[in-house]
């Protein structure tokens, strides 16, 4: 079968592989649409964490399952997707409802390879109905459940004002799951395209570019004077998560969403004084998971609005490098395996 290999950072190769072979507890899948993230952008580019080359990416997928050993309620030929996040089920994360963090979690297309493939396998245990969903949809409910997480995670309240930095594909999701929460939200980014998407596309009331714009004193404007009590970071950038530290209230949460290499600083007394609460936010589980679907299908939420390019299999390799600039006004892409 035909699959796409990130070689090393900047080189991806075409090549045969072999199809993968039915086991025990398993399905195979024909792979029909791949969604492009930050994950694979960041691992061309040699930066992501967790990662070794040579990798097979691909992990926002919707496929029409083969077949499948051990389950009555899937039937070859249906359309469907997956939770690309493998657990142990044993350790002290998974015994405590918290498979997404696995202590030796394999995430596919990042520890593991993934479904930049004509097939792919994958346990029975995570496969995912469509419930009517198109394949464009399916293989936009990963990064949709990782924004779900991410706002259960900080746990929103009715008329809060929420700060989401980044947006990004995962800054949009959160921004939408926030919304749907009953927050009010503000975007940042220091790419004006993407606040106007936020705008005409979500209908986000408030964004801010920080970098022609004095972000604090606009958030206090816009706050009357308390700054946000949830801020959120998606641009997994290490400055803008140093500096996001300034915008939370007293009192406030400060969740990571997205992921860097280095070490993170911040005032200790500063942060200290406002009893700041820090956490991070990782993945998804198969509730987050269930829920996009469910908001998806009764249009809650239309992932399509996400997608800007759209590309066959046969492309990636001399489009992908054409991504990493930001003149691409890239949101989302898709690629087509039809």
């Amino acid at each position: 079968m035909d699959a796409l290999v990130c070689e090393k950072p900047g080189s991806f190769e075409y090549k045969t592989i072999a199809a993968p072979v039915m086991e025990p507890g398993h399905a195979i899948l024909k792979i029909r649409r791949i969604g492009i993230c930050g994950t694979d952008l960041h691992a061309f580019q040699g930066t992501q964490p967790y990662f070794n080359y040579p990798r097979i990416l691909g992990h926002e997928l919707a496929a029409d399952l083969v077949e499948a050993d051990g389950v009555n309620e899937f039937v070859p030929g249906e359309a469907l997707t997956f939770i690309p996040y493998f657990s142990c089920g044993k350790c002290i994360a998974c015994r405590n409802g918290k498979p997404n963090c696995c202590t030796s979690i394999k995430v596919s297309g990042v520890h593991i390879d993934g479904g930049m493939a004509t097939y792919f396998k994958v346990p029975v245990t995570s496969l995912l109905r469509s419930k009517g969903l198109s394949y464009d949809e399916l293989a936009l409910v990963e990064p949709l459940s990782i924004g779900a997480h991410a706002i259960r995670r900080a746990q929103i309240t009715p008329g809060e004002y929420v700060l989401v930095t980044g947006a990004g594909p995962i800054g949009l999701a959160t921004m939408e799951f926030a919304r749907i929460a009953g927050a009010k939200v503000i975007a940042l980014d220091v790419n004006d395209n993407r606040l106007s998407f936020c705008k005409q596309q979500l209908g986000i009331p408030y964004t801010i570019n920080p970098a022609t714009q004095n972000a604090v004193a606009l958030l206090a404007e816009i706050t009357n004077g308390d700054m946000p009590g949830v801020v959120m970071d998606a641009t997994g950038n290490l400055k803008a998560i140093n500096t996001a530290f300034e915008y939370m209230s007293h009192g406030g949460r400060y969740i990571l969403v997205g992921l860097q290499r280095d070490n993170i600083t911040f005032s200790h007394p500063e942060f200290h004084k406002r009893e700041g609460t820090l956490m991070s936010s990782r993945n998804a589980i198969r509730e987050d998971f269930e829920f996009v679907i469910d908001c998806i299908h009764t249009k809650m939420v239309d992932p399509k609005t996400y997608i800007t390019h759209r590309v066959q299999f046969s492309e990636v390799k001399d489009i992908f490098p054409s991504w990493l600039d930001p003149s691409s006004k890239l949101i989302k892409a898709i690629v087509e395996m039809d």
